[in-house]
């Protein structure tokens, strides 16, 4: 399945605990629909004590979030958009932004 959400992509949380964070994508999961993005959706995870660390204890980390409560953030129109795609004179596809029509680089 393809999403018009990529890798590198700042988006806004739309729903759930973290509605209205904002971050990068860090990684997308396609076979779970979902996506990890930076500084939103922490949680505390108790581990036991092992070879790499000898104490143990609660450690936060962030999990993925389905990618149906993210929304893409333009920065040029600084808003929540959606991405639309558009096929250019070359052949090639880009995605734009269906607010104000700026073309989204790919990184």
């Amino acid at each position: 399945m393809k999403f018009r959400i990529k890798k590198n992509d700042f988006v806004v949380v739309i729903k759930g605990k973290d509605a209205g964070k904002k971050g990068r994508v860090i990684r997308v999961f396609p076979e779970t629909t979902r996506v990890l993005v930076e500084g939103v959706n922490f949680v505390k995870k108790a581990t036991r004590p092992g070879k790499m660390d000898r104490q143990g204890g609660i450690v936060s980390m962030e999990k993925p979030i389905s990618i149906a409560n993210v929304q893409f953030f333009c920065m040029k129109c600084s808003s929540k958009t959606r991405l639309g795609i558009k096929k250019m004179d070359d052949g090639s596809k880009v995605r734009y932004c269906k607010k104000c029509g700026e073309l989204v680089e790919e990184k």
